[in-house]
């Protein structure tokens, strides 16, 4: 009985503690811009920002595409994007420097930008990234790819 009690109050506390992981997952870590540019030229500037800047995008994915491709498989209704992609990069220098701060950063490598377009706001477009917790080397990877969102929001 006393066995049972504790499993409740254990499994309700987890469920509490579980039902706010949304608000922090969906939260104030999430960096974005606005353009009213067309989506494939915001896109293709966020390409060019980080490959300007000496980096290899190491893979490309078209979220949007897959979305729309599978929708009928998973009974979805509502279309979400009309366009959505995003980038990952990583740098061997600033992921070094952030890495010797502290060993588990590399949860935060490879870094991403991503883009898009909803589908209930045509014309509008978003840029951003997750960013890393502030503090040390880290702030380092926050400003580089603040950088690189806020080129590829203002165009060319």
């Amino acid at each position: 009985m006393q066995f049972n009690r504790v499993l409740s109050i254990g499994a309700a506390l987890t469920i509490a503690a579980m039902s706010s992981i949304p608000a922090i997952a969906a939260g104030d870590d999430v960096v974005t811009r606005q353009s009213s540019s067309p989506f494939a030229d915001v896109a293709q500037a966020a390409q060019d920002a980080i490959i300007n800047r000496g980096y290899t995008i190491d893979y490309h994915g078209f979220i949007g595409d897959m979305l729309k491709r599978t929708a009928g498989d998973v009974g979805a209704s509502k279309e979400l994007y009309k366009d959505a992609e995003f980038f990952t990069f990583c740098s061997a220098v600033v992921s070094r420097s952030v890495m010797e701060g502290d060993i588990g950063d590399i949860a935060y490598c490879p870094y991403v930008v991503f883009v898009y377009e909803e589908a209930a706001m045509p014309g509008k477009v978003t840029v951003g990234f997750r960013s890393l917790p502030e503090g040390g080397a880290r702030d380092q990877v926050n400003d580089l790819l603040t950088e690189i969102v806020d080129e590829a929001a203002e165009g060319f």
